[in-house]
C-alpha cells in the first residue's frame, strides 16, 4: 500500500511552527525589471521566429549523407566532417586537412556555417569558471558556463535565448522568450567548450569536457524537440556525437510535467533537476509562475515516475532565500513530500545565494540554512549544499547578457 500523502497545507510539528518573517516574492519587483509595472508571468510566445540556418548537427548521420549528396559531394565525406566535430571539436572545414581544398568553402556555406560568435569572457574563482557570452546568427544572445573541479568539468549551457518561465528571481526570466535554439546551437556551446578545455583555456591546464548540465538561460523542456537530439548529439559515441556518459548530463526543468513524461519516455538515462524552490503553492506560485498550471504534488508525482521509468535519482533544487523559504516547517514540508512518495528516489540540492543588501532575493543567515538542512538530514532526505561558482563576475544565468546589452545601450545613447 502506498504511503499516504501529506497536504500541501497541513498542519505543521510544533517544533517547526509558523511563527518566523514571511517574505513574498511580490513584495518587490521582479530581479532585473525596467518598469514599475513588471510582473512575473509565464509567456510560451517567442519575440522572435526565424530559425538557425540549417547546420549538419541538425541532421541524424543518414540524413548528412543525403544532404551532401545533394551538393555534389559524396555521402563519405559526412563521416569525416562528423568526426572533425565530435573528436577534434572543428567545425571550419578551412582547418580540415583531410577535406579537399575545393570543398572547405561549399562545405562553410552551406553545410557547417558559423552559428555563434564569440562576444565577451568573465573569469572567476582564479580563472577556474569562464562565463562566456555568445552572438547568434540574427544578434539574439545566450550564455554559456565552463566550471573546473577537481575530478570533474562541467558546462553550464542555454537551451533559449531568453525565458517565457518569468521567475521574478532570474534575470533570464525579465528578457521573456525571444527564441529557441536549435539543436546545433546548443551543441555549438558544447563544442567550444570541449575545444577550450582542450586548449587550457581554464586555470590548471588542459582538460577534458566530462558533465553537461541544462540550467543555463531557458526552459529546456520547452524547446523540447532540439532538446531531444541535442542529448542525442551529447551521448552518441562519435561519429554521431561527443560520447559523454548519459549519468553525466543534467536536463533542469521549473516544472513542465508534460516534458518531464516525455524526457522518461526517451530512455536516457539522465539526471532531472527540478528546481522546485518552495513545497507549498501558497508560495511557489507567486515564485514560479508555471505551478500556476502544475502544482507542486503534481510536479513530484512525476519527478517520482521518472525516477520509477530511468532508475536515475532525481535532484531538487532549492535556493535558500532569506525569510521567503528558508524556515525550518518549509524544510520539514518537503521532507515531507518526499518521504510520502518513497525513500532514496530524490536528493535536495540546497542553494545558497550571493548576499543582495536591500534586495528580498538575498542569502539566508548561515544559521537558518544550518538548521533548514538539518531538518532533512533529519527526516532521512539526502542533502547536499550546492557549490556555487562565479559569485565574483556576472555569474548568475542572465545577468551577463543583461549588464552588456545596458552597456552597449549607454554607448549607442
Amino acid at each position: 500500500m502506498s504511503p499516504q500523502r501529506p497536504a500541501l497545507h497541513q498542519p505543521v510539528r510544533s517544533r517547526h511552527a509558523r511563527s518566523a518573517r514571511q517574505v513574498m516574492p511580490t513584495d518587490q519587483l521582479p530581479e532585473g525589471a525596467r518598469s514599475k509595472d513588471a510582473r512575473a508571468r509565464v509567456s510560451m510566445r517567442p519575440k522572435r521566429r526565424g530559425k538557425a540556418p540549417a547546420h549538419m548537427v541538425d541532421l541524424t548521420m543518414e540524413a548528412r549523407k543525403q544532404a551532401l549528396k545533394e551538393m555534389g559531394i559524396p555521402g563519405f565525406r559526412a563521416d569525416q566532417l562528423s568526426r572533425q566535430y565530435f573528436t577534434h571539436f572543428e567545425a571550419n572545414p578551412e582547418l580540415m586537412s583531410d577535406i579537399p581544398q575545393q570543398l572547405r568553402a561549399p562545405l562553410r556555406e552551406g553545410f557547417l556555417p558559423q552559428l555563434v560568435e564569440h562576444v565577451t569572457t568573465q573569469k572567476a574563482d582564479g580563472g577556474y569558471t569562464l562565463k562566456h557570452l555568445w552572438s547568434l546568427f540574427d544578434g539574439a544572445r545566450v550564455e554559456s558556463v565552463l566550471m573546473r573541479y577537481p575530478k570533474r568539468t562541467t558546462l553550464c549551457i542555454s537551451s533559449q535565448a531568453g525565458c517565457g518561465m518569468g521567475c521574478p528571481f532570474c534575470a533570464t526570466g525579465q528578457m521573456g522568450l525571444t527564441r529557441n535554439l536549435s539543436a546545433a546551437e546548443i551543441l555549438e556551446q558544447v563544442r567550444l567548450a570541449a575545444k577550450a578545455c582542450e586548449r587550457g583555456d581554464l586555470a590548471g591546464g588542459a582538460t577534458r569536457l566530462t558533465n553537461v548540465v541544462f540550467m543555463g538561460m531557458g526552459e529546456p523542456l520547452a524547446n523540447f524537440g532540439a532538446l531531444k537530439n541535442v542529448l542525442k548529439g551529447l551521448i552518441e559515441e562519435p561519429p554521431n556525437g561527443f560520447g559523454l556518459s548519459a549519468r553525466n548530463v543534467t536536463v533542469s526543468t521549473v516544472g513542465l510535467v508534460p516534458g518531464i513524461k516525455k524526457l522518461a519516455a526517451l530512455g536516457y538515462p539522465v539526471t532531472l533537476a527540478v528546481s522546485l524552490h518552495a513545497p507549498d503553492d501558497e508560495l511557489r506560485d507567486p515564485l514560479i509562475p508555471i505551478n500556476s498550471r502544475w502544482k507542486v504534488g503534481e510536479l513530484l508525482d512525476a519527478a517520482r515516475e521518472y525516477f520509477v521509468k530511468t532508475g536515475r535519482r532525481v535532484s531538487i533544487e532549492y535556493a535558500l532565500i532569506r525569510d521567503m523559504n528558508d524556515h525550518p516547517w518549509r524544510a520539514q514540508l518537503l521532507a515531507d513530500q518526499l518521504n510520502a512518495r518513497g525513500h532514496g528516489w530524490a536528493h535536495v540540492n540546497p542553494i545558497p545565494l550571493n548576499p543582495t543588501p536591500g534586495s528580498i532575493w538575498t542569502a539566508s543567515t548561515r544559521a537558518a540554512q544550518e538548521e533548514f538542512v538539518s531538518v532533512l538530514r533529519g527526516a532521512g532526505i539526502s542533502t547536499t549544499i550546492r557549490d556555487t561558482r562565479g559569485s565574483d563576475i556576472d555569474g548568475a544565468c542572465g545577468q551577463l547578457a543583461t549588464k552588456v546589452a545596458k552597456e552597449e545601450e549607454k554607448t549607442h545613447d
